[in-house]
């Protein structure tokens, strides 16, 4: 398995096959690339969720529907799991958080930076993990080298799971917009997440679980770049939203579990990508849902 990791500025954006006998071209937004290998829709694998919260929950729901067992976990133990279990169906079981990350093929981590002391170290070894979260200081307490942006904090996620391989994805886009915005391949209103990552094989991977979910991908470089799709940059949840009513919301929780999304294809968040401008990590503020 392999692919081109883009240099800075570069952003290589790829639909995966859903037919091995017949597969799509990977789309390019910037340049174009040999053929990676592909995978089927119809994928048979477990994924693990560590954190099943909004973001985690929204992904599940639309792996049980592609065909994937999945395996949530929390911080409260897996009795309190129950009732999501039930609505996602049959392909979902509740464990703990070492558990899930032991049974699954993939894991998708959507918790705070102060959990990551509790993170399962050694049963994550060896696995590609999404890290769905961002940093907000105002709840996760001033870190140091975040602050200093002399990291980014999946680049602090990867010091912190030296044995896996971290991609970031999923951390821009509001829950209930995941699944509203999921579309099949080759659909003309498809839209892109972006991702990033050190390890060539797992972005790929990454991007064919996406692809399976129902989203392209925009691989716009490393860890280190990551902060690219952080809050308050140009592709941070606004453009998935769509226009802003002109009362404004007052409700936004209600308000943007109720709207479709505005679909936004590859090519332009590899552009917003491109427009962003780094601020300071210690700024970033938790978003006003009020």
């Amino acid at each position: 398995m392999s692919a081109t990791v883009p240099a800075e500025g570069d952003h290589a954006v790829s639909t995966q096959a859903r037919d091995l006998a017949a597969p799509p071209p990977i789309r390019q937004a910037d340049r174009r690339q040999p053929p990676s290998e592909r995978r089927s829709a119809a994928m048979q694998g477990t994924i693990g969720f560590i954190g099943s919260g909004m973001i985690g929950t929204a992904v599940a729901g639309l792996a049980v529907k592609a065909g994937y067992e999945v395996v949530l976990s929390n911080s409260r133990g897996p009795e309190t799991l129950a009732g999501l279990v039930a609505d996602l169906g049959p392909g979902a079981r509740a464990a703990t958080p070492a558990e899930a990350a032991r049974d699954a093929d993939l894991v998708v981590i959507a918790v705070p930076l102060t959990a990551l002391d509790r993170l399962p170290v050694e049963a994550l070894a060896g696995k590609t993990v999404i890290d769905a979260g961002n940093y907000y200081p105002q709840r996760d307490g001033h870190l140091p080298e975040l602050d200093s942006d002399e990291l980014t904090s999946s680049a602090l996620l990867q010091q912190r799971l030296p044995e896996s391989r971290v991609v970031k994805a999923f951390n821009n886009i509001a829950f209930s917009l995941i699944a509203a915005l999921a579309r099949p391949a080759n659909a003309p209103d498809r839209s892109a997440l972006p991702i990033a990552g050190d390890d060539a094989a797992a972005k790929h991977e990454a991007a064919a679980l996406l692809d399976a979910l129902g989203w392209d991908t925009v691989d716009f470089g490393s860890l280190a770049e990551s902060w690219r799709s952080a809050p308050d940059t140009p592709v941070y949840v606004m453009p998935y939203l769509g226009e802003l009513p002109a009362e404004g919301v007052t409700d936004f929780l209600s308000w943007v579990t109720q709207i479709p999304g505005a679909p936004v294809p590859a090519d332009t968040v590899a552009k917003l990508i491109d427009a962003a401008v780094r601020l300071p990590a210690a700024a970033t503020e938790l978003p006003n849902l009020a």
